[in-house]
């Protein structure tokens, strides 16, 4: 349980980071960024290892580029759920997705020796 708080704490993290950076991503409240890393978290872990078997040839064929494709999708559906947590388009979906996951792999890297 704990280290799925980090990780939801890290996302949320990574999410500000992402609002303060494009102009396109915007969260109305501290909720909205909790729930929004919450349902990321939970879409993350469900829904991405299914669409990512599905588009098996897809993602072979572009050489893994697909799964930039994926992320931005998986964002974009949690922007449609999550009520105050909007994206400007589906092209900044990618963009972002892409952003949160660099920013969330720079701080686990930053703390990797704390959580372990």
């Amino acid at each position: 349980m704990q280290r799925f708080l980090v990780r939801t704490l890290i996302t949320a993290i990574a999410i500000f980071v992402v609002v303060m950076i494009l102009p396109w991503v915007e969260v109305e409240s501290p909720l909205s960024l909790l729930v929004t890393a919450i349902i990321l978290g939970l879409l993350n872990a469900i829904l991405r290892p299914l669409l990512i078997f599905l588009t098996l040839p897809i993602t072979v064929l572009s050489f893994g580029l697909f799964v930039f494709v994926i992320n931005g999708l998986i964002l974009y559906l949690v922007a449609a759920l999550v009520p105050g947590f909007r994206l400007a388009n589906f092209g900044v979906a990618i963009l972002a997705a892409f952003l949160i996951s660099l920013i969330s792999w720079a701080i686990n890297w930053l703390i990797r020796d704390s959580i372990a």
